[in-house]
């Protein structure tokens, strides 16, 4: 079941997942999967404005560069430490670690946190290709934490982040799509024109793995918040 709601812009957009998750804290939600990326920033500012109290809480992210230490200010947990945990602090908090000198055994582990942890709540943003997670097109649907070859087109959409386009990531390590579909609920955001193929795709187009976010499709509870630019190419 897909619940699609439009907005006008991020900050409504922002709202409508605030209210998500305030509802979802309010019934006993205890463990939130969180993405980085531009799409979830103005979310994260509203949760930071608010009273929620996450100090009970645990988050699970979704990804990291492999080879950029947490420190780095290009960092996912950097990100996520500027953006919402040095304001509003969880009891644990997962990130993969993308300087382990082990992937394989990384892989592992993080497959244990995510069972250890059911998420009730799982925020993504969406690439332009279509993209979940670091879940590049090719991805199974039953796939679980993966180390992830970054395609051209998203190494060229992270370069604006960085000084040098030589300086960009090109491996991270991800929550699978098998993983993210465990999740109770998703709530996906999406902005601008530029993301308009890739949620047509995934509403709209087959479930392929050619868009991985049309796996969404497979989950009963799955909530799209898009303004007027990401949904334009959709029928209804």
């Amino acid at each position: 079941m897909m619940k699609i709601i439009k907005v006008k812009d991020q900050v409504e957009g922002a709202q409508k997942g605030f209210e998500i998750f305030k509802e979802g804290l309010a019934n006993d939600a205890k463990v939130f999967g969180l993405a980085t990326g531009s799409s979830p920033i103005a979310f994260y500012q509203k949760v930071v404005a608010s009273d929620l109290d996450f100090t009970e809480c645990t988050s699970v992210n979704l990804d990291e560069y492999v080879g950029l230490p947490a420190e780095n200010d290009q960092s996912y947990h950097y990100f996520m430490k500027e953006n919402l945990f040095n304001k509003k602090p969880f009891a644990k908090s997962y990130v993969p670690n993308g300087l382990a000198s082990d992937i394989p055994a990384e892989l592992k582990r993080y497959d244990q946190v995510i069972a250890d942890n059911p998420v009730d709540i799982q925020i993504l943003g969406i690439g332009q290709n279509g993209h979940i997670g670091f879940n590049e097109p090719g991805s199974s649907f039953d796939s679980n934490t993966q180390e992830v070859q970054l395609t051209e087109s998203t190494i060229k959409a992270n370069a604006r982040f960085f000084e040098n386009e030589a300086d960009v990531p090109t491996k991270a390590i991800s929550m699978g799509i098998g993983s993210i579909l465990k999740a109770k609920k998703i709530v996906l955001f999406a902005y601008g024109e530029s993301k308009a193929e890739a949620i047509k795709g995934t509403v709209e187009g087959p479930q392929t793995t050619d868009v991985p976010a049309s796996a969404l499709q497979l989950h009963d509870d799955v909530t799209i918040i898009v303004d007027e630019a990401a949904a334009s190419l959709l029928s209804k």
